[in-house]
């Protein structure tokens, strides 16, 4: 099975325009997205719809595919560039790699290529298992909840599984819980699906994508990992990177 890893990279952002140009130590951060998914994937690419991210990434000898400035996702940017790849590479599994996240892991990358061993695999996606107790009720952290076959049944904002008879605070010595790492891989056809879908009930109400490919009947296959991915959001982010990179 061939894979490539696609990542969606735009200049303007309301918390911090610019975010994929900014040095993180000698380099940019699209560089060290890029360099680290190198490591697991011989075919990556950046899709941006900015010529300044384009020209940065041709500069350190990465490729990149221009998009459209319309797409509200990342998954449409993805599935946009993976067409225009598709005419001159064969590829089966499009792997989306978060543009913000530099010092994501090639074993990662490797986890959700691992998914794709079985025939049945559509989606996958990383799930981190929940070692603070805070991070069960953070609204900002998705959780995810998975089946005997490690697919997601559900993915929410709210504590999920609830304990019941059990106060919160000991809910993670009661039960496992899982975080939603935001990373995909979509095997090419199924890409091309789920940018068609219509926005679904679920998705609308917790403002998280993915509920929209469980509302229709798709398979997301998860894959663990044990790092926690430092996301860069606002220039604050930025400088917590720093100091990690720097220790």
């Amino acid at each position: 099975m061939n894979f490539i890893g696609i990542i969606p990279a735009r200049f303007q952002s309301t918390r911090f325009p610019g975010k994929p140009l900014a040095y993180l130590g000698s380099k940019p951060i699209i560089q060290w997205v890029y360099e680290n998914a190198k490591a697991a994937l011989e075919n990556v690419y950046v899709a941006t719809d900015d010529e300044r991210i384009y020209q940065a990434v041709e500069a350190f000898g990465g490729k990149a595919v221009y998009t459209s400035p319309n797409h509200q996702s990342g998954t449409d940017r993805c599935a946009e560039a993976a067409q225009k790849i598709a005419e001159s590479l064969k590829f089966d599994v499009v792997i989306n790699i978060q543009g913000d996240e530099p010092f994501i892991r090639p074993e990662q990358i490797e986890g959700l290529k691992a998914c794709f061993d079985s025939p049945l695999a559509e989606i996958s996606t990383l799930i981190k298992p929940i070692s603070n107790a805070a991070e069960i009720t953070n609204i900002n952290r998705p959780k995810v909840v998975i089946n005997k076959n490690t697919e997601a049944m559900y993915f929410s904002r709210s504590p999920i599984p609830f304990v019941r008879d059990s106060k919160p605070d000991e809910w993670i010595n009661r039960n496992t819980f899982y975080s939603h790492i935001g990373m995909y891989a979509y095997r090419f056809d199924i890409l091309l699906e789920l940018t068609q879908l219509p926005l679904g009930i679920l998705e609308k109400a917790e403002s998280l994508e993915q509920l929209r490919w469980l509302e229709n009947g798709y398979r997301i296959k998860t894959a663990q990992t044990s790092f926690e991915n430092i996301g860069i959001d606002t220039p604050e982010d930025l400088e917590e990177a720093r100091k990690f990179l720097m220790s």
